[in-house]
Formats: C-alpha cells, structure tokens, sequence
C-alpha cells in the first residue's frame, strides 16, 4: 500500500518563490523601464542585407506566442532542481537583464516592420503583436534570450529526460526562427540573446556571485516563512487552551 501520509513535494519549492520574483521584477525594470527612458532617443537600425531576404512566414506567430508557455514549464523544472541550482541560475538570469539594459541605453536599437497584407489568424495576430510591441529593445533579444535559459537550465541535468532536454534545444532554436521570419528582431538580436544567455549562466556557475542574492533571498524567506509558522504555533497554542 502507499504511504498516503507521505506528502507530495510541492510544484513550486518554497526556496524558489522570491527568487522567481525577482526574476520577474528585474525582467521588467530591464524591458519595460528602459523603454521609458530611451523613448525618445535616437535608435540605431542594424538590419543587414540578410535580415532583408528571410521571408515572413506569419504562421510562426504561434510559435513567437507559445513559448510563454514554455518558459514557466522550464523555469519551474530547473528551479526544482536544488536549491544551489536555483539561486545559481536565478543569478544568471537576473545578471543577463541588467546586461540587457545597459545595452538598450547604451545602444538603443530598432527596425523597420513589413507592411502585411492579406488576412487569416496569423496575419491578424502577427499585426497585433506589431501594434502592441513597439520595435524598440531588439538588441539582445529577450525571446531568444529567455529561451536559451530555459534549455541551458536543463542541460546536462540527469533527472530531466534526455528527449526532453532535446526538445527544449530544438524548441529554443524555433523561438529564435520564429523572431526572424515574424520580423520582430533580426539576426544580431538572436545571436546576442545567445551569448548573453551562455556567459551569464557560465559566470553564475563557475564564481561564488551567487552567493549575494542567496543572502537576501535567505533573509526574505526567513522573514516570510518562519514568521508564518511561528503564528501559525501561536493560534494553535491558544485554540488548546481555549
């Protein structure tokens, strides 16, 4: 018979919650808080010749769209797999924001979209995204970067399946298509997006950095979750006396 009293591990480690938290914080400053301070400023158009012959192909909208999905299915894999693991890769991911802003600021880039033409789903959804994200912050791109995450997170893992780390390889290498034929970025975006990925994670994991934000995410956790119990303590000790 099974242990029914053996409780299942939760989907989310409790250690993992700030850390994503402040993924998600430093994700936005990075892209949503440069937009505003660059909004006015000159922005540099690196499209080169060959960015000019990949066809649009309005179908891997879907792809450009899905992969939200997939990088909370992944995020949540790899923050399970340890605590050192988590706070390693969060640092990683946090570092390769802020090396993302300083590079809008520094460099602030754009370019210029096709006009679309015909109807259907795809063109319709390809138009929205156009409309509600304008072509600024290309340059490294967030979608090739964030996707790179989510197969490096894995990598080499020995709990994760090997066809699963596979797919998220071919996966991530879709997202990046996907940013070229929608002409949300070109292919100076996609390639820094990969190697800001693979320098922050290379960094993270082979220097004690991540030892910095451990602390704070240490002392949040403390101050959250051992409070918590502690009252928890309290109410059961007053409903006993009661």
């Amino acid at each position: 018979m099974r242990d029914r009293s053996r409780a299942k591990p939760p989907i989310l480690p409790k250690y993992a919650i700030f850390p994503l938290l402040a993924c998600l914080t430093v994700n936005f400053l990075a892209y949503n808080g440069t937009e505003v301070l660059t909004r006015s400023w000159k922005h540099y158009d690196l499209t080169l010749p060959i960015d000019r012959a990949v066809p649009v192909i309005p179908w891997f909208v879907a792809v450009y769209l899905g992969c939200y999905l997939f990088w909370i299915v992944n995020y949540i894999m790899i923050v399970r797999q340890g605590e050192e693991h988590c706070f390693r890769f969060v640092t990683a991911d946090m570092m390769s924001r802020i090396v993302c802003a300083v590079i809008f600021i520094v460099l602030p880039t754009t370019n210029v979209r096709p006009v679309l033409t015909g109807d259907g789903l795809w063109i319709t959804l390809l138009q929205m995204i156009y409309e509600v994200d304008q072509p600024t912050r290309l340059l490294p791109s967030f979608h090739c970067l964030v996707s790179w995450f989510c197969f490096v997170g894995i990598r080499g893992q020995k709990n994760i399946p090997k066809a699963y780390q596979i797919f998220s390889c071919l996966f991530a290498v879709l997202v990046c298509i996907s940013t070229q034929v929608t002409k949300q970025h070109y292919i100076a975006d996609a390639v820094s997006g990969i190697v800001v990925a693979e320098a922050t994670y290379w960094i993270a994991f082979h220097t004690q950095i991540y030892l910095y934000p451990k602390k704070v995410f240490d002392w949040l956790y403390g101050k959250c979750f051992y409070r918590q119990k502690r009252l928890g303590r309290e109410r059961g000790s007053c409903g006993k006396q009661e």
